[in-house]
């Protein structure tokens, strides 16, 4: 299994419910300005509201990087807004940086200015190597992967690439392309001609070609991309091709041809577009192709988290931890008031029937989803904090709708129905499909955290369970649980569970024998 079994330990939990305080990350974007409000609440960041406006300051931002009062204008009005939702945070809890746009606009003094006289917080304006590097901390700290990542971004205004091992950056870099200052100097009045196309996608790949070899070798397990141009991406690919979004080369060229049908940005139909990214769509595209072809990248996946969500993090020190899911797993036992030793208990039984287990239909996905099932196992008690009666259900709609770093949605999804389906009556209609996981897989898990609940039902570490053993000749064939001599009979009520377990299963053609 993984590396997780000491999380219960006493010293790897927080030793006191820390005071709540409320923070903000606001990101002065090239096309939009966004606003994060959170609150760190026992060890965890909890998101309580995202404000968003479209700004496009990098359209007001001319030839000699002069930025017109016009776009100055709809910053600070936006910032005005900011500030009416931020009344009464403390300075050192609010977080603003600016971008691209800012960092080039000669007259940035000006924008500066005329922003102090509504907002009452410092602004700063960052490098890029800073932006690069606080967006892949926002990923680090928001998505699943370990080990080694290539991180992209595209923005407004600008590109940032990043290599890094786990929460440490090897290589950062920022280019000067992004979808709003490319839609104004190769898409001039919103028109679209696979000339414009071409000449988008070599400009940016002459921007970027001098880091193709470096970042080649440096290589990498995972390529996750940030921000609204690979969003809009993989939704349009969620909307049509695969449920995951996965972007590859093959999807992406797909989704060029289709958009040059089109004459015009506003004539762009394509199923899955947000209308609101339909004028920085195709600069995008030419940006994302280039990088995909520069960097010879097969797949990328889309991470929520990015440069705001790495800003707000960067709040609170404290967040510095190696595995994220036990960050986020222990926010919700201190919340949630979790019966610690009953989930240690459930999750050391867990950890033994599932290394015994050997039927996977996608093997080379058992780690990954051995680990989603610990993770049930230690957190499916959420819910009795609503109500002990359907308890699970309370549960899997905590676990399903909350925001949790270091999970993605496929693997929430999971999480959330092992949870959901840990005690009760077991039903095929209750299965639910998903892309990555094998419904033959998902089942055995679901029947693993239903043994390991039974076999602590008795919430009591009075007798632990020796040499137990499960075996299983087939995939779908009988399960066969042995026991040591005499434990059922000193423990009845774990052989009368078992017992009902069995015949429940009988409806589903499924088999458990125990002895």
């Amino acid at each position: 299994m993984t590396n997780n079994e000491t999380f219960f330990e006493q010293d790897a939990l927080p030793h006191s419910r820390s005071n709540v305080r409320e923070i903000a990350a606001i990101d002065l974007g090239s096309n939009s300005f966004h606003m994060i409000v959170a609150r760190i609440m026992n060890g965890s960041i909890q998101v309580l509201s995202r404000l968003k406006q479209k700004v496009k300051l990098a359209e007001g931002l001319d030839e000699n990087a002069q930025l017109s009062q016009e776009a100055i204008t709809r910053g600070v009005n936006c910032l005005a807004l900011f500030a009416e939702r931020l009344q009464g945070f403390a300075p050192e809890n609010v977080n603003v940086v600016g971008t691209y746009t800012l960092r080039r606009a000669v007259n940035n003094d000006e924008f500066l200015r005329q922003a102090a006289k509504v907002f009452p917080y410092p602004i700063n304006i960052i490098s890029g190597q800073t932006e690069a590097k606080t967006i892949y901390a926002g990923v680090c700290h928001t998505q699943p992967e370990k080990g080694r990542k290539l991180v992209v971004d595209i923005g407004g205004g600008s590109t940032e690439m990043i290599i890094g091992d786990d929460f440490t950056p090897i290589v950062a870099e920022s280019r000067h392309m992004g979808c709003v200052s490319f839609a104004a100097k190769y898409f001039p009045n919103g028109v679209i001609s696979r000339q414009n196309f071409e000449e988008a996608y070599q400009s940016a790949v002459n921007k970027i070609e001098d880091l193709g070899w470096e970042y080649r070798n440096l290589g990498w397990q995972s390529v996750l991309g940030s921000s609204g141009t690979i969003k809009t991406v993989h939704q349009v690919i969620a909307a049509t091709l695969d449920p995951n979004g996965i972007i590859t080369k093959a999807r992406l060229n797909d989704l060029v041809e289709q958009a040059l049908c089109a004459s015009h940005f506003n004539k762009l139909n394509i199923i899955g577009l947000n209308p609101e990214r339909v004028d920085v769509f195709m600069p995008g595209l030419a940006i994302l192709n280039a990088v995909f072809d520069v960097f010879h990248i097969d797949q990328m996946r889309y991470s929520d988290g990015a440069l705001r969500e790495g800003v707000i993090y960067s709040i609170e020190k404290n967040f510095q931890v190696a595995d994220i899911r036990a960050r986020t797993a222990w926010g919700l036992t201190e919340q949630f008031d979790i019966d610690t030793e009953q989930a240690h208990r459930i999750a050391g039984s867990v950890n033994l029937l599932a290394h015994q287990y050997n039927q996977w239909v996608k093997p080379e996905l058992a780690e990954e989803m051995q680990s989603i099932l610990l993770w049930a196992a230690r957190l499916h008690e959420v819910g009795i904090v609503i109500n002990h009666k359907n308890m699970q259900k309370h549960s899997a709609y905590i676990l399903q709708n909350m925001e949790l770093p270091g999970f993605d949605r496929e693997q929430q999804r999971l999480l959330a129905l092992l949870v959901r389906l840990h005690i009760g009556p077991l039903k095929t209609a209750d299965l639910i499909k998903f892309a990555r996981y094998d419904e033959q897989d998902v089942l055995a898990l679901i029947r693993l955290l239903r043994l390991a609940v039974i076999l602590n039902k008795s919430r009591q570490a009075a007798e632990k369970i020796q040499n137990l053993s499960l075996k299983n000749d087939r995939i779908g064939g009988a399960w066969i649980l042995a026991f040591e001599p005499g434990y059922l009979e000193r423990n009845p009520l774990v052989s009368n569970e078992l017992r009902q377990e069995s015949n429940g299963l009988k409806e589903l053609a499924l088999e458990l024998l125990f002895n």
